[in-house]
């Protein structure tokens, strides 16, 4: 028999399918010793009505590539001594010496506040040639001083994927992957493109007019197709086990990768008076309560990852709203109740659920 937390969470994600919100969703809630519910409603793909959408769905996990690849890994480094978070950009990154970027630092940009520029379309300002795309994002005059405001811009994470590189002398992939992700367990967590085996498990994103088809296996985010698949903005693939297994970690660090140390501070407000209020990377979750120290992260193709190192509780709600439109608002409702149930309190932690 199901508690009445795990009811609502179905009823809420169906609802989610009958109004076509998105074609289907997984989703799990757990703690340190892993999944303690989850279950999968809906559709794999509009299209095919006889595939039901299931656990193992490989989702274009969008905006938290920021999470699983960046902050990850600059953790990492950061806790070796490689890094000093608040040293300016401009001290040992040659790269950036003589630039406005070079006033910022790393802590900046986890943060929000380094000033970037706010505008996205990579194509339409540099071009299509990767170092032309690396040069103008990393020499571009600011959009104000750094500290000064938060403003959320993709350019954050995609300045702190190159420098990783430039820290680990790695690619963002393979840092990644041979740092955080293997280490961790995570043996289904990519970057794209992907394989046609796994394009066939794979969640349909948005219409591509150029190829008359819905994505499945390349990333939907235009800078992560136009920059070969890989950089920090997105690009990843991943499917529930294994973030489950990431944000394991987080409430359980061990020596495998980033430490206790690193989510306790990124975990914690880092922009002091300004607003909204960041921790780095990630924010606390709209909606809750500050003392109950619930903190997310959210991708654009309608994923979400929330954790509470006080409850000892995580959450992950994976869907292809994208496949849809790419209007963001009829999720925000599903996800700020998704997450009232999945922090329930203890009392009526929902029991697992079976694949559907």
């Amino acid at each position: 028999m199901t508690t009445p937390s795990t009811a609502r969470i179905e009823d809420l994600l169906q609802t989610g399918v009958r109004e076509q919100v998105y074609p289907g969703a997984v989703w799990a809630v757990g703690d340190a010793d892993g999944i303690r519910a989850s279950g999968a409603v809906g559709l794999l793909d509009p299209d095919r009505p006889d595939e039901p959408m299931r656990l193992d769905t490989v989702f274009d996990v969008a905006s938290l590539t920021k999470i699983l690849a960046v902050w990850s890994t600059i953790g990492a480094l950061a806790e070796e001594g490689k890094l000093d978070l608040h040293a300016p950009l401009g001290t040992f990154w040659d790269e950036v010496a003589s630039h406005p970027l070079a006033r910022a630092t790393a802590h900046h940009l986890l943060t929000h506040t380094a000033g970037l520029p706010l505008r996205a379309n990579l194509k339409n300002l540099y071009g299509t040639d990767p170092q032309d795309v690396r040069d103008g994002v990393l020499h571009e005059a600011l959009h104000r001083p750094p500290g000064e405001a938060v403003e959320y811009t993709d350019r954050a994470a995609l300045i702190l994927g190159y420098l990783s590189e430039r820290l680990s002398g790695e690619p963002l992939s393979r840092l990644a992957t041979a740092r955080v992700w293997h280490p961790l367990g995570m043996t289904r967590t990519r970057f794209g493109p992907l394989s046609a085996a796994e394009v066939a498990r794979s969640a349909p994103t948005e219409y591509d007019d150029t190829t008359g088809t819905h994505l499945k296996g390349t990333a939907h985010d235009f800078s992560a197709r136009l920059l070969g698949g890989v950089c920090g903005i997105a690009g990843t693939f991943s499917v529930l086990d294994d973030l489950a297994l990431f944000l394991r970690h987080m409430l359980q660090p061990t020596p495998a990768a980033f430490g206790p140390s690193w989510i306790k501070e990124s975990l914690r407000i880092q922009t002091g008076a300004l607003t909204p209020a960041r921790g780095l990377f990630w924010h606390p979750a709209p909606g809750a309560e500050p003392d109950q120290d619930i903190w997310v992260h959210y991708g654009f193709t309608g994923t979400g990852m929330w954790i509470s190192p006080t409850r000892g509780r995580w959450a992950v709600l994976l869907t292809n709203k994208l496949r849809f439109n790419r209007d963001r608002e009829p999720l925000t409702e599903i996800r700020n109740a998704f997450r009232t149930a999945g922090f329930a309190p203890d009392g009526s932690r929902p029991q697992r659920m079976t694949d559907r």
